[in-house]
């Protein structure tokens, strides 16, 4: 079955496709489906956020549509960067957000560095049935970058059950244990079941 991804993030194309194509979906990407917009992010969650972005695509092309969003939760910067981690502090490049992040913990001691990724996905089906997925990670934010695999916030997050960083982690390493994976295979396993 073919699924466009609401994303014009190739990396999060690229996780789609690792994932969902071994469990017999086509994932395409919105611009191969003629889809260019880029609907308000305006929901308080990421859940909210994900559907938007889902029901938007669907509502254009009327093809089944997969749509994420996720980020960064930092517990003592009371959640920050949270459903804004894609444009955390108004500033473009992953490495200035990155940067911010580490400037804005660098007091804070190692046993409060605690975070966690968070991914909502939802899926609409061919017929605009919807089904949401949720799922996160628990890990520690470093004092520097780690690693050159990756995007986004991966080379400042510390994951215990890998013992290294997102971006010291292979593609299946990370797969397995990220918020993004355990996301989509719940959405899978709901999506089995006609959830």
């Amino acid at each position: 079955m073919e699924v466009i991804a609401a994303t014009h993030n190739k990396n999060k194309v690229r996780e789609f496709r690792e994932i969902l194509e071994p469990l017999g979906y086509s994932v395409i990407t919105a611009e191969e489906a003629g889809y260019f917009d880029e609907p308000e992010e305006n929901g308080s969650t990421f859940g909210e956020n994900s559907l938007i972005k889902a029901r938007s695509i669907y509502a254009a092309c009327r093809k089944p549509a997969i749509a994420d969003d996720s980020g960064l939760v930092i517990d003592a910067l009371n959640g920050e960067p949270g459903v804004y981690s894609a444009r955390y502090g108004g500033l473009e490049k992953n490495e200035d957000r990155v940067a911010l992040v580490l400037k804005k913990m660098e007091n804070v001691p190692d046993e409060n560095r605690t975070g966690r990724f968070v991914c909502a996905i939802t899926f609409v089906s061919a017929d605009g049935a919807e089904v949401t997925a949720e799922g996160s990670v628990e890990g520690f934010i470093t004092r520097a970058v780690q690693g050159n695999n990756g995007f986004g916030y991966d080379p400042i997050f510390y994951s215990p059950e890998l013992g290294k960083t997102f971006a010291q982690a292979g593609a299946d390493e990370k797969n397995a244990v990220s918020h993004r994976g355990r996301a989509l295979r719940l959405l899978s396993e709901k999506l089995k079941k006609g959830e």
